[in-house]
């Protein structure tokens, strides 16, 4: 079911500039000043020293000394009165512009959930569905082939022969689930997957990706974290773009053996507010992502409660540096994890 197209804002009134008082109270305040200051300077000339100042030979420059003694702090106080207001003004510009460009990204964001998703996936996304698809059939085939020997018609005793004399090679029911005889998957190959492929052209990261894809629980983690990273895409948020404080080994395992909270509030090295407040907003108004949130969340705490007990402080350092760890980060504080 498709999501339910918002509504568009019917009003621009952020962008309007507001209109300016005439006078304010830097006025005021100014005109209160140099009316106490000129008052004073009344006093002074006319009253109390009224003979010590004007009189004397160099009248013409005595004049002139108490015009600037006069004149020159009131100029100097409407000159900062100006300079005030001029700052008051750039802060009001400056707050409606922050306005604006926050409205303009949130109409962004809109218009880019009520598009088709499918448009908006990133081609590793796409390649990553191709992978899917291609290892559905694989396993698809393999249980046909399986099914359809189990109920054939039995093999000739030659053929039953065979395996047993082929020097190292075991003997397996049919029907034997492929991840029996795989080997586990390396360490190196789980962490170049969680990462994803840097490029179209990562070979070495497709191929880690294609035998992570084999093993069912990274399987399920890396496809929880695909659609989640895809509904961050959208709202314009990257894992390569997040620098996030990293955590000792010590508070990873700390997590992995179940503590939560300010514990291991060192996790949560997300630091970017713009990134937060976009998820946080998409968190409480997408049923859609906050259920693939959580999914993810819960994944991620059971993958890494089985990889801590044998990786190494290495291991767990270069983990979480994957961009599967960095959104973990982000989506714990939004929520809750690490309070």
């Amino acid at each position: 079911m498709p999501d339910p197209k918002p509504a568009r804002p019917t009003s621009l009134g952020i962008y309007d500039k507001a209109a300016n008082p005439p006078i304010t109270g830097i006025e005021v305040a100014a005109l209160i000043l140099a009316g106490l200051w000129l008052v004073g300077s009344a006093l002074f000339f006319l009253v109390l020293a009224p003979n010590g100042v004007m009189g004397g030979t160099g009248g013409v420059l005595n004049f002139m000394l108490i015009l600037l003694v006069v004149f020159m702090p009131v100029a100097m106080i409407w000159v900062g009165a100006t300079a005030a207001r001029a700052a008051k003004v750039m802060r009001e510009e400056s707050q409606r512009l922050q306005a604006a460009i926050d409205a303009i990204r949130q109409a962004y964001v809109i218009q880019s959930q009520s598009g088709a998703r499918a448009a908006n996936e990133p081609s590793v996304a796409r390649k990553l569905d191709e992978i899917a698809a291609a290892q559905r059939k694989h396993e698809t085939a393999l249980a046909t082939f399986s099914s359809s020997r189990q109920g054939g018609a039995r093999p000739a005793p030659a053929q039953q022969a065979a395996p047993a004399g082929g020097g190292d090679q075991v003997a397996l029911p049919l029907g034997t689930p492929a991840e029996e005889i795989r080997p586990p998957l390396s360490t190196e190959d789980f962490i170049r997957a969680l990462n994803f492929p840097e490029t179209a052209e990562d070979k070495p990261g497709f191929a880690a990706l294609r035998r992570a894809l084999k093993d069912r629980p990274t399987a399920l983690l890396i496809q929880a974290a695909q659609d989640i990273l895809t509904l961050l895409s959208q709202d314009g948020i990257y894992m390569d773009d997040l620098r996030p404080e990293m955590a000792r080994p010590e508070v990873w395992r700390r997590f992995g053996a179940g503590a939560r909270g300010r514990e291991i509030a060192a996790l949560g090295g997300i630091r970017d507010r713009s990134s937060l407040a976009l998820a946080a907003a998409r968190m409480k108004s997408d049923p859609i992502f906050r259920d693939a949130a959580h999914h993810f969340l819960r994944r991620f705490d059971r993958m890494f409660s089985s990889f801590a007990e044998t990786a190494s402080d290495a291991d767990i350092t270069e983990f979480s540096d994957t961009r599967t760890a960095r959104a973990f980060m982000l989506l714990g504080r939004i929520a809750g994890t690490f309070d």
